[in-house]
């Protein structure tokens, strides 16, 4: 589940297990050292007792493990743990809501450490059973990107950049999970706490030497990332998104700025194109390299960018990307190119670049390694993904309203005549101030709006649209736009609308949804990928497809 989809509240209700986030072999910790390190004592005839996993999921337990028993926004963790037993936990950690639950039951078959706060300790509990605590030298360097925009991609970028440079690099964030194996599709942007420091524990076990994670407000919220001790942390943006978690731009700045600590980063790279990135700048306690790629590094109204350390310049078409220059305060320079359109691509191969040579890459070996390799042109799966070219079709996540308008701006094509056709909606249960502005912002950046439903969730999906169609009807009375629009729903009926209107040189965005193959509505997942139905809906048209995801340039 990507994390504009992401629950608002934390749920103890058990999910699928993911087993295969875990090392094959881990050293038991005894029960004694684990209440040691909670500052309870262990019952009595427990303490040799060994503990060799942990998880918050009682349908994850696996033999061996520490079985943590939250509280949730509906059910109390303490109501899984006879299933959680059954699996095979040896040891409960709970709350004294937890505790009197449990007390009701006969006999406790496993020993219960009662604690005032268990949700802090799941990070260092995590840490301490899987060894994966901060100072130790053999785990993979981290780097953790968070921001409202650009994550994804960021982290993709450093993975390829990593690769390129002889690494055997890692990937945790909203599309999947790559740890040496087979990759596994993910459901969080960010895993729980016991799946991160399962992975990074993988990780070592099979010899990777870094790793890129994408790091959600919800993660740092719902503390997916304590006792994670990142090399190089970076920062894209922030926009309006999530203010139905955090409740103020305020707080969720403050939020993500807590990645950029001495408790959580070595050393961190800081987008300083906006008014927060800026403010981070100055307000971390750790060393902050800053960099600037807004038009072209020339300074910003409020003169943030002129004086930052890295400044994109000379930025330059090529194929359906960029390439541009990385120009130091110095006077050092290094030659970039991404093969992604769109100046947001050049702002995340930018940030990419100067955080893997934070992390104390050669520059010389950096520059060799982007010259020959080319790692900025890698298919983004659902990120300005390229499914046609006449007419251009393009299958993205925008899903705000800063990303929605950067990337009509991205695909909108020279040629006379030609015309953007944009096919998005809201999510249901989440932030409903941006739905109006989205709608206004593609009433005056498209030509044809069809507004229909991305993931309803709960909500009334009719409504959902209402809200995004009054902003789109309202700009363009208001600001005498001629863009056409349209309420459509199903999605994939929009999206074949889409393609019925379209000619050769139009161009086709479906944006909000990206890589996700499922549509939640009414809690029920039907199978929806805008890929899929966009590509049948061309192929019936008698346009030809891409072959491949990965973006020619």
């Amino acid at each position: 589940m990507s994390e504009h989809k992401e629950a608002a509240s934390n749920t103890a209700t058990p999910e699928a297990g993911r087993s295969g986030f875990r090392p094959a072999s881990v050293a038991a910790v005894p029960l004694a050292t684990i209440a040691g390190a909670l500052g309870v004592t262990a019952p009595d005839g427990s303490h040799d007792l060994g503990v060799t996993g942990i998880t918050l999921n009682s349908r994850a337990v696996e033999p061996g493990d520490l079985y943590m028993a939250l509280p949730g926004a509906t059910r109390h963790g303490a109501d899984f743990v006879p299933q959680a037993v059954d699996a095979g936990a040896v040891a409960v950690v709970t709350d004294d809501a937890g505790a009197r639950q449990l007390a009701l039951a006969a006999e406790q078959p496993v020993p219960v450490l009662v604690i005032e706060e268990p949700r802090a300790a799941v990070g260092p509990l995590s840490a301490l059973i899987y060894r994966s605590q901060p100072e130790d030298a053999a785990f993979p360097s981290l780097f953790g990107v968070t921001g409202t925009n650009g994550k994804t991609t960021t982290t993709y970028f450093i993975n390829s950049l990593l690769r390129a440079l002889g690494k055997r690099p890692g990937l945790i964030g909203t599309i999947e999970i790559v740890a040496g194996g087979e990759p596994i599709p993910s459901l969080l942007t960010t895993p729980e706490s016991p799946d991160v420091h399962a992975l990074l524990a993988l990780m070592r076990e099979r010899d990777l030497d870094a790793a890129s994670m994408e790091v959600s407000s919800h993660a740092i919220s719902y503390r997916r990332v304590d006792s994670v001790m990142f090399d190089v942390a970076g920062f894209t943006n922030l926009t309006q998104d999530h203010l139905d978690l955090h409740g103020s731009m305020e707080e969720y700045f403050n939020t993500k700025a807590e990645l950029f600590s001495a408790a959580r980063a070595r050393r961190s790279v800081v987008t300083v194109d906006d008014e927060w990135g800026r403010k981070l700048a100055g307000l971390a306690d750790i060393p902050v390299t800053t960099l600037s790629a807004a038009s072209g590094g020339a300074a910003d109204a409020s003169g943030g960018a002129s004086d930052a350390d890295w400044r994109v310049a000379s930025i330059n078409p090529r194929g359906l990307g960029s390439e541009f220059e990385l120009r130091h305060s110095d006077g050092r320079t290094l030659r970039v190119h991404t093969g992604l359109p769109g100046d947001f691509n050049v702002a995340n191969a930018a940030l990419a670049t100067v955080m893997v040579l934070a992390s104390g890459v050669d520059e010389t070996e950096l520059q060799n390694a982007l010259d020959a390799h080319d790692p900025f042109t890698v298919a983004v799966p659902g990120r300005m993904q390229l499914v046609s070219t006449e007419p251009a079709s393009v299958v993205d996540f925008a899903h705000n309203p800063d990303a929605l308008a950067r990337a009509l701006m991205a695909v909108r094509s020279p040629e006379e005549g030609s015309r953007v056709i944009v096919v998005f909606g809201a999510t249901g249960q989440r932030d409903q101030g941006k739905r109006p502005t989205m709608g206004a912002i593609a009433a005056r950046l498209a030509d044809v709006v069809i507004i229909s439903d991305d993931d309803p969730h709960d909500e009334d999906a009719a409504a959902i649209r209402a809200d995004v169609l009054a902003g789109a009807y309202a700009a363009r009375e208001e600001e005498n736009l001629a863009s056409e629009i349209i309420e459509s729903y199903p999605r994939d009926a929009a999206i074949r609308l889409a393609v019925d209107l379209a000619t050769a040189k139009d161009t086709i965005l479906i944006a909000g949804r990206g890589h996700e193959v499922w549509q939640e509505v009414n809690g029920v997942n039907l199978a929806l990928d805008d890929r899929v139905e966009l590509r049948a809906a061309l192929t019936s048209k008698g346009f030809s497809v891409s072959s491949d995801q990965r973006i020619e340039s």
